[in-house]
């Protein structure tokens, strides 16, 4: 049986195929460029070098289509045939306060996107066109959706309430509804696994750090705050989004300047953050070669992420009472050690202390690893995310009838042997260039 999940943006169309019996990817691949012209897809099988196909895709639906037509490719697919796809999950990134948990998508569930898109519009419409594209790609398997704010909605009020006028709550739908929910679930799971603790008397704080970032507060294995609030903008200093910032602000900038509304949402999210502070760079990769190279504004924004990250690091110690792991994750979480380094100075007084070799060396996607000091009162994990896996086990208990909320529904990472097969292949021919990994290697209490 074999698993589909896609995440469709406004311009690219992830994709990965999973074999639920061997449970084992299969491939993996994105479709860039869609709808702007000069689009491709880099497609990635198990055992093979990755290859790029060059392939005009007007819209989404024509990047599902090609999806399909690599999968089944006879010379570079990995199936026979549609029928071998059972089931299709979905990311959306919104679900409103609507959805606690993943659902198989119907009418009711397409209608209650639309009603939620306006809160998610630079993404939802995007998934919404890509569940319909998949629908008419693959009309006779059930398509599931696995929603980035389900998690949280275990949030008490006092965290997800904004101090305005109760109304705007009650007509409008304002509150925090936070994101990267996929991730933590995942992330959660798993350091509990690693702490040897009943998940739902765990507390963690885990830093979601990518292009988009964002902090959690997970208490007793549940969310209870996070820094992402109605949009993806609040928060931390990402790549392009401002995150945190006096709500006047934007009202003094468009008086001055004579800015639309639309032009400030603009700005705020995509002309702001790294990118807004350096001038040039959104990646923290050219951020990181630019300040050695002695750009005082590189330095600068560094030290604004980290300071941010910092912030809500104290801020959830003090909402959590207990912290049972620090969890570091995501693209910059996983491998920028100079910014991990630059968050974790300074925290000895709160009880986290970081061995510096173990950061500089723990930079891999292959392995969970501890990057704390022996004697750290809160210990460190580097978990490299699985977005795709809980998307493919929510849809295959969707499919068969099996799924609750995470609570009540046990995960195949939760078991204490579980082996990602990709992952451990990976490791062992890095550990054949890097043996030092070995020794910060995080492994189940």
């Amino acid at each position: 049986m074999v698993i589909l999940t896609l995440n469709c943006g406004s311009s690219s169309a992830k994709y990965q195929v999973y074999d639920w019996e061997a449970k084992d990817i299969l491939a993996v691949g994105i479709v860039e460029k869609v709808t702007l012209g000069g689009s491709f897809i880099s497609h990635k099988v198990k055992g093979r070098e990755e290859i790029t196909i060059e392939h005009d895709c007007p819209t989404l639906t024509d990047a599902v289509d090609l999806i399909i037509k690599t999968l089944t490719d006879p010379k570079i697919g990995v199936i026979s045939d549609m029928d071998v796809i059972k089931a299709v999950g979905h990311r959306v990134l919104h679900g409103g306060d609507k959805f606690t948990k993943s659902v198989i998508v119907n009418g009711a569930a397409m209608a209650a996107f639309n009603e939620v898109k306006d809160l998610g519009p630079l993404h939802n419409p995007a998934n919404i066109m890509g569940i319909e594209a998949a629908q008419k790609v693959l009309p006779n398997v059930p398509h599931c959706a696995v929603m980035d704010t389900a998690w949280h909605q275990t949030m008490p009020p006092e965290s997800f309430l904004y101090a305005v006028p109760y109304e705007w709550y009650e007509k409008y739908s304002v509150r925090r509804y936070g994101f990267h929910g996929t991730s933590f679930l995942y992330t959660a799971k798993r350091a509990a696994v690693l702490l040897g603790k009943d998940p739902y008397d765990t507390n963690l704080i885990i830093c979601h750090l990518g292009n988009g970032a964002s902090v959690n507060a997970v208490k007793n294995g549940c969310s209870f705050d996070t820094s992402m609030g109605i949009t993806p903008l609040e928060g931390l200093v990402m790549g392009t989004r401002s995150g945190d910032a006096d709500l006047a602000m934007p009202f003094y900038v468009m008086r001055k300047t004579g800015m639309s509304a639309a032009e400030m949402e603009n700005a705020l999210n995509k002309k702001s953050g790294l990118l807004g502070i350096t001038g040039k760079y959104a990646d923290r990769r050219d951020i990181q070669k630019a300040k050695l190279d002695g750009d005082k504004r590189a330095l600068l924004a560094q030290d604004m992420e980290a300071h941010r990250v910092k912030k809500y690091i104290g801020a959830y110690q003090a909402v959590l009472g207990r912290v049972d792991a620090l969890v570091f994750t995501a693209g910059v979480g996983e491998f920028a050690a100079f910014m991990r380094e630059k968050i974790l100075e300074g925290l000895e007084g709160i009880g986290i202390e970081y061995d510096t070799p173990a950061n500089k060396i723990a930079c891999t996607r292959n392995t969970e690893s501890v990057i704390s000091k022996a004697g750290s009162k809160i210990p460190v994990y580097i978990i490299p995310t699985d977005e795709e896996l809980v998307m493919t086990e929510d849809a295959y208990a969707l499919m068969a009838g099996t799924y609750d909320v995470h609570t009540k529904f046990t995960y195949s990472f939760q078991k204490k042997d579980y082996v990602n097969k990709g992952r451990a292949e990976g490791l062992a021919e890095e550990l054949k260039k890097k043996p030092e990994l070995a020794k910060y290697i995080a492994r189940p209490r």
